[in-house]
């Protein structure tokens, strides 16, 4: 079980990597675009994410429901945006930036939540 744990892990690891990849490529483009890598990264780490709390729920280990429900809602609203603008021309900087500020915030709180 522990090796499933560890490859949903480094799955959820590449998920974060193409939300982080997919906004820092667009950091000097003009127009900025919403990339299929933030889309689909969002996707990856959602169900990842879930799959992980599952596993570590069935294998007795603790699990933190408050950390994990304030993760979960910064990636539900890092999807929403991902998906709202996946096929427009040009997003604001605000949108893009809000995306990589979730995306950082949600590994802090990974981090530093204990």
């Amino acid at each position: 079980m522990e090796i499933l744990k560890d490859v949903v892990l480094v799955l959820h690891f590449l998920g974060l990597a193409g939300i982080l990849g997919g906004v820092l490529a667009q950091r000097r483009a003009n127009p900025r675009r919403i990339d299929a890598l933030v889309w689909h990264g969002s996707l990856t780490q959602l169900v990842t994410g879930v799959a992980l709390v599952g596993l570590n729920e069935a294998t007795g280990d603790d699990v933190n429901n408050v950390k994990i429900g304030v993760k979960l809602l910064i990636l539900l609203v890092i999807t929403a945006l991902a998906w709202r603008y996946r096929k427009a021309e040009a997003v604001a900087t605000s949108v893009w930036g809000a995306i990589g500020l979730l995306t950082v915030a949600n590994v802090a709180i990974a981090v530093l939540w204990h």
